[in-house]
């Protein structure tokens, strides 16, 4: 068990606490762009299909209602794959301030070694100063990729809400033509 948590220890000793907080925060991130990707993949055309589908079943079509009832199921679908997306926003915005926050930490503490040891003592300074900057970097790091997938998966939302109403209309071409 020692051994699973020995990376832990060592990263916390190297930029502190805040460091191991931007690490669990990174895995709870990457692991709903993993979730919203798979969904994207597996679940989400299932469910544009049975959509489409039902909504092709339909004998009304052309009724303010039925127009009604199509933005409906289409925003519901499209509500389902953003899903966990604002959460992800939500911890790419929290991800630099947690570097800050170690920052912050980290020049206190130089601060305090410089109080307790005196100006000469260069090494505890730059260890100090490390240990500062290693939050902010890892905070950036993380939320730059983060932001990254976030960006690109809203294009993939707006690409297919405009797919599946270019859809639905066609499917309804098709009825007409039929």
């Amino acid at each position: 068990m020692y051994q699973l948590l020995d990376p832990i220890e060592r990263l916390s000793d190297a930029g502190g606490p805040v460091l191991v907080a931007i690490l669990f925060v990174a895995m709870v991130l990457f692991g709903l762009a993993v979730e919203r990707l798979l969904y994207w993949r597996l679940g989400y055309r299932r469910d544009r299909r049975q959509l489409l589908d039902r909504w092709q079943r339909r004998r009304d079509h052309s009724s303010w209602s039925a127009r009604t009832l199509r933005a409906y199921w289409s925003d519901e679908l499209l509500r389902r794959l953003r899903g966990t997306l604002p959460w992800v926003k939500v911890l790419v915005a929290l991800c630099p301030l947690l570097g800050l926050l170690g920052t912050v930490t980290g020049m206190i503490q130089v601060f305090d070694t410089l109080a307790f040891a005196g100006t000469g003592q260069s090494r505890a300074m730059s260890d100090g100063v490390a240990r500062a900057t290693l939050p902010t970097l890892a905070g950036m790091a993380v939320a730059v990729v983060g932001l990254l997938f976030a960006s690109h998966f809203e294009h993939i939302v707006r690409r297919e809400d405009q797919r599946l109403h270019d859809r639905m209309a066609r499917a309804l071409e098709e009825q007409g033509n039929a």
